[in-house]
């Protein structure tokens, strides 16, 4: 993979944004999942959440987004109520997320081409993230050409050509073998590097929570059971601390696993 010194980094998004929930219940009409959540997601943060199946980790992704209205309670951007979908907040789903008649650099164009970049344009922001995330010999294969993590880093380029203000990632490594989903998390943590952009990342895998997450979100039990700061540095070496491992067991003993 091309490295981010032998390439120019595509442009920085703006600062990143502050994402609250506050006395909120999520979930559907007559179908609550989460009750009384109070969450702060400070501006430019990777905030990772975990939880067990069915916890509600995937409806709180939902809500940040825009596309599930609150049941109850208080949901804000920056200090205003967040009431539908933005291109301020990107979506990265686990898989089927592309467009499979786009080619790669087609996929990446498009939320450039919705907001009415010229064709030009769009075309060098395309053309410098699929190079950022390692496509660039792949950048004109449609989706079913390329392999899982390639279509998963063309997600990645395709979520940050548009200068989000907040990148929401649901499981998006879940379906790839071990050594590729550590590179995927290695890129992540490279190409968001000075983007300013604010991540939340859902996992159900507490070590990549660990690993990406400034801070981890506790699902369970119908509630947002605790908020824990994560010991930097962000190293692969530092899961033996004996810090992140006294974390870890306290994740995993609050989870119940």
């Amino acid at each position: 993979m091309t490295s981010s010194s032998d390439v120019r980094s595509p442009p920085r998004t703006g600062t990143g944004t502050r994402l609250a929930l506050h006395d909120a219940a999520l979930g559907r009409p007559g179908a609550p999942v989460l009750d009384k959540v109070d969450l702060d997601v400070a501006p430019g943060e990777i905030l990772t959440v975990v939880g067990s199946s069915g916890c509600g980790k995937s409806t709180l992704l939902r809500t940040l987004a825009g596309l599930l209205p609150l049941l109850s309670g208080e949901i804000t951007q920056d200090g205003r109520p967040l009431t539908a979908p933005s291109a301020e907040r990107a979506l990265v789903f686990q898989e089927g997320a592309l467009l499979p008649w786009r080619t790669l650099h087609a996929n990446v164009e498009l939320p450039l081409s919705i907001k009415g970049l010229p064709h030009s344009e769009r075309r060098a922001l395309a053309d410098s993230w699929l190079t950022r995330v390692g496509l660039t010999e792949q950048s004109r294969q449609l989706p079913h050409r390329v392999s899982g993590g390639q279509r998963q880093r063309a997600q990645l380029a395709r979520a940050l050509a548009g200068a989000p203000r907040a990148v929401l990632m649901d499981e998006p490594f879940g379906a790839l073998d071990v050594q590729t989903r550590a590179d995927m998390q290695d890129l992540l943590v490279e190409v968001l590097h000075g983007t300013r952009a604010t991540v939340v990342f859902v996992t159900h895998d507490v070590d990549e929570a660990l690993f990406l997450g400034d801070r981890v979100a506790l699902l369970g039990a119908g509630r947002l059971i605790a908020v824990r700061d994560v010991p930097r540095p962000r190293e692969r070496a530092a899961h033996d601390d004996p810090a992140r491992i006294a974390l870890r067991r306290d994740i995993l003993t609050s989870l119940g696993s």
